[in-house]
Formats: C-alpha cells, structure tokens, sequence
C-alpha cells in the first residue's frame, strides 16, 4: 500500500504499552529512495523530546487507520539515544541505535535492509542484544565515520524542491509516496501549475540524476514536455493500471517487476550533489 508523507505525519505511533508519540517528519536515505527512520514528537511524555523510530520495529498486520504499531516498549524508546533533528544523522549515531535496539544495522547487507528485502525479515527470536564494550564502539566507529549515510529530512530538504527536466523548471515536489512494505519512496508527486496551466503527476526517484541540496533542485533527465504529457496524478486512481501507464509513458520497467530480493530499486545515475 502506497501511503503519502502527509498521510504518514498525520499517525499515531503506539508501544506495546503505550502511545509514543505523532510522526513529525521521516528521514530518507537519498541513495535507495528508502526511509529509514521515522522522526516521532514525544509530546509531553518525554518533555518535547524527539526520538527516531525504525520500520524494523513494526508490528505488521496491527496497523490501523491513523496509527502504527511497533514491537517496542515505552521504555525502550525512553532509553534510546538522543538525536538533535536539527543536525544531520551520522553514522555513529545510527550505530548506537541499532545496538540499542539490537537490530542489524540496515546498510550491512546486499539487500534494501540489510539481511533481507524488508524490513522486518528477522524476527525477535533472531536477535541477540548485546551492549559492546566502549572499545569495540570506538572501533567500529571509526571504521564507519567517513561514511555518509546519506540521511534526508524529507520536510526539510526534499518536499518543496523544484523540479528541473532538461529544458528548465517544470514544477515542485509537493508530495512523496512511501510502499509501507519496504518502506521504498515510490513516488515524488510534481505540481506544474505554477509554471504552465497544468496537472500534478508523479515520477519514481529513480528517474532522478541527481539532487542539488544546494540549489533546492531535482534534476531529471527528460524534457518538460515529457513531464507535462504524463499521465495526471489522481490520489483516487493510483492503482496497478495507472502505474503501468505511468512507467509506459517514461518508457521504464515497473518496480513490481523486480526480483523480490532486489537490494537497490532506485539506484542513482550518479552520486548526489552536496
């Protein structure tokens, strides 16, 4: 099921003994189009503290309208390392949340998540928890600091850039559309109107070259024209047939067609510009 950005902040998340909190923002991993990390505003609870919550803690199959379940206790999420929403989120960072939780961290692995093309491929019985030693956290730290994991607000720094096809500007995101399974950025929904008398439509991240964070810029390598003759986005009809005639009209292969295991849907062009 393909759900929007805007849909997805307008959730509850709960614990299994309790509310955590509403869904703020998500962080994206600009490389395989993937979120990673849900950005949940704790309210009260936890004095306005922010805390990021993972789709590896889902508890599929419980979800319900306007709410999220996960396979984790007020506790845990109360003990979870601190994150300034307002800095980028490194590496380590990510290391210790992954320890914390005890999962696998996502980026080891040939698959979207790691282990597996989903990410709840492992199930609690499969996980260990062991806190390391300040060492090896050290260690492992270094080794993995110069990696940039590629994290991006999606509020922040992707909904509102605009769109440039080959031949100019053609339009701005105004919306991104998430598979709830994988959790894969399926969809970036353009608004042309400001530009000609137009339509909303979609394209698939993986049709971008490249994103310029400094200019607020997607690029695309097709015309404006190209952008504007596609199929009108209409949030009603998106289903398996207007998908077909999306991905028609590119000229590109459907990602329904991909092997289940495939690690990286979305693969870029060419490295992100910074």
């Amino acid at each position: 099921m393909l759900r929007s950005f805007t849909e997805l902040t307008k959730c509850t998340v709960g614990a299994t003994d309790g509310d955590i909190g509403s869904i703020e923002d998500v962080y994206i991993e600009d490389q395989g189009w993937t979120v990673r990390y849900l950005v949940v505003d704790t309210g009260t609870w936890l004095s306005e503290r922010k805390v990021l919550v993972s789709p590896m803690s889902f508890r599929y199959g419980e979800h319900q309208p306007g709410r999220l379940s996960v396979r984790l206790t007020r506790a845990q999420v109360k003990d979870s390392p601190d994150v300034n929403t307002a800095l980028p989120v490194s590496r380590q960072h990510e290391l210790l949340f992954s320890t914390h939780y005890g999962y696998p961290p996502y980026w080891e692995g040939p698959y979207r998540w790691g282990g597996g093309a989903l990410p709840g491929f492992w199930t609690e019985a499969d996980i260990a928890p062991r806190v390391p030693t300040a060492i090896e956290r050290e260690i492992r730290a270094r080794q993995e600091e110069s990696m940039d994991p590629h994290l991006r607000s999606a509020k922040e720094e992707i909904i509102g850039y605009y769109l440039e096809a080959k031949d100019g500007e053609i339009g701005h995101v105004e919306e991104l559309l998430v598979d709830d399974r994988d959790f894969a950025v399926r969809y970036m929904v353009i608004d042309t109107r400001n530009w000609w008398p137009g339509k909303k439509v979609v394209i698939s991240p993986g049709w971008v070259e490249r994103v310029s964070y400094e200019e607020s810029k997607v690029h695309v390598g097709m015309t404006r024209d190209t952008v504007q003759s596609a199929p009108e986005y209409d949030r009603d009809s998106l289903d398996r047939s207007f998908e077909a005639k999306l991905h028609a009209h590119y000229q590109k292969r459907g990602y329904w067609e991909e092997p289940e295991e495939s690690w990286k849907l979305f693969p870029p062009t060419q490295p992100p510009s910074r």
